[in-house]
């Protein structure tokens, strides 16, 4: 007997609807075969469904087994074919009856020995598809139906055994149903953070760069001393950062689904997400890829910000490879067979020490650098990638009357809320404009209509260029960096005041800063 079920496989971010084909017949020799391109796990998976099969009580065909996986053309992988194949055996085989409700649902999950369900990764874009090709409803692990039910339109069912969804297949039983406000869900938890700004003692400085970098999207990078609090003040950038919205919420927990990172009985994503790789991370682990290619950490970081600690401590190869993706915000895994594209718009957040003792510039310690040593330890990092980060932030260490004080400087909240009016300006302004929402992003022909200079602010970036020995990329820089923080003051034209904040966020330009 001939039996059909449906499940689906991701691939990128985006799922296709998978057809299990199960055939039992007593022509040929007995035995069981997979077929259609499946990986060595989804080969293992007779083992697993014998074995849960006969754990409740039901009998595994000693004929011939044919399981095809259709289309047969794309690879299939992972684990989570075991549910579906253990359902179209027990049809084939006639110990279920109610064969019809299969074609209903989109089924999907790992079986144990005993027949208890585990979670699977990449339940979101499943049930979107799910919903896209008007099945009824999608049956999966109990674990991930809060993430599926996110999913409109679409009956989630969360099952924990595989007794239950063959006692709710043939009507003996029922499963509840799982259902989300996703509003609800979403706008409920997207304030709640642990840090705040206001925790931070002095370093008024680096928080104004931090909230620019904020409002403009600009890449940055905090040049300072151990313990000079340059990680402290990283992490807490994502608390300032206007909310996510509801499609860039669902962007962003797919992404999470597919990589298996999202935590179990999860919904959406609801706050920016903060990657902090450690610098002995891989090329691939950072861009994405592999045999089965899957999103790496600037994926991850997609909608948020990717922090990489002790930039100068990163492989050069690594740092190379985000070039492309910072300038197109997608990255793209070509294979022979396949190209996926996995997004990758976010915020680039660096620190360094200033050379490989830490103390070069240093109020108070001495610098024990021999010559050289500093523009050396500058150079590991390549001027391309330079090039990519719009404010470089001198973090010197906070003194002894500051740390004591005990009054609070602006909270989080106070911040994000000029961010928000700064973020509406841009948003306004490059309106109908593709991949343009941010002053970060503006093309060169964008920066000559709306980075128009006075007679003041082009003389004073003119000696300023001169003075400081800056270098030629440093200023289309400053004129993005300026047009932002015109837009917190709510000024429609840059200011000279403006110019001059935006021009000491050029450190690194300078020809004489290391020595």
């Amino acid at each position: 007997m001939l039996v059909k079920t449906f499940g689906s496989a991701v691939f990128g971010v985006n799922a296709t609807t998978i057809t299990i084909e199960v055939d039992i017949n007593n022509q040929g020799l007995p035995g069981a075969v997979i077929v259609g391109l499946p990986d060595n796990a989804v080969k293992e998976s007779m083992q697993r469904v014998e074995s849960a099969i006969k754990s409740n009580g039901y009998k595994m065909p000693r004929t011939k087994l044919v399981v095809n996986l259709a289309p047969a053309d794309i690879k299939k992988s992972g684990t989570a074919f075991d549910l579906p194949i253990a359902l179209g055996i027990l049809a084939a085989s006639e110990q279920i009856q109610n064969t019809d409700a299969l074609k209903d649902y989109v089924i999907m999950g790992e079986l144990s020995l005993d027949g208890e369900l585990r979670p699977i990764k990449g339940a979101l874009p499943i049930a979107i598809q799910a919903r896209k090709e008007n099945f009824k409803g999608f049956i999966l692990p109990k674990q991930n139906a809060l993430e599926a039910a996110i999913v409109n339109k679409l009956k989630v069912y969360g099952a924990q055994h595989l007794s239950e969804v063959i006692d709710f297949i043939e009507g003996k039983n029922t499963i509840p149903e799982t259902e989300v406000d996703t509003r609800e869900e979403f706008y409920h938890s997207q304030y709640q953070f642990e840090i705040d700004f206001a925790d931070v003692k002095g370093q008024e400085n680096i928080k104004r760069a931090l909230e620019i970098a904020a409002a403009g999207g600009h890449n940055a990078i905090l040049i300072g001393p151990p313990g000079a609090g340059k990680t402290m003040l990283a992490k807490r950038l994502p608390t300032i950062l206007p909310p996510l919205s509801l499609m860039e919420a669902l962007e962003t927990t797919k992404i999470h689904s597919v990589a298996g990172k999202l935590p179990e009985n999860a919904t959406l994503v609801s706050k920016r997400p903060f990657r902090s790789p450690h610098h002995t991370i891989s090329d691939v682990a950072l861009v994405g890829g592999g045999g089965n290619p899957q999103p790496g950490e600037i994926s991850l970081a997609h909608n948020g910000v990717l922090f990489l600690d002790e930039l100068p401590e990163f492989k050069r190869t690594v740092l190379e490879v985000m070039r492309q993706p910072m300038e197109e915000r997608r990255v793209t895994i070509s294979r022979a067979k396949m190209s996926l594209d996995f997004p990758a718009s976010f915020m680039l957040i660096a620190s360094m020490n200033p050379c490989p003792c830490g103390y070069y510039n240093h109020p108070e310690k001495e610098c024990t650098c021999g010559p050289g040593m500093v523009q050396k330890y500058l150079n590991k990092i390549s001027g391309p990638l330079l090039d990519r980060i719009d404010l470089h932030v001198e973090v010197t260490p906070v003194p002894f009357s500051e740390l004591s004080r005990a009054s609070r400087s602006d909270n989080s909240e106070t911040i994000r809320q000029r961010v928000i009016k700064a973020r509406e300006i841009q948003q306004t302004r490059y309106e109908g404009t593709e991949n343009v929402y941010c002053n970060a992003q503006m093309t060169g022909n964008q920066m000559r209509d709306y980075c128009e200079l006075n007679i003041a602010g082009a003389k004073m970036l003119k000696v300023a260029m001169e003075k400081l020995n800056l270098s030629a990329r440093a200023y289309d820089r400053i004129l993005k960096v300026s047009r932002t923080i015109a837009d917190l003051s709510a000024s429609p034209d840059i200011k000279p005041e403006h110019l001059a904040e935006a021009i000491q966020y050029r450190s690194l330009d300078r020809e004489s800063w290391a020595g």
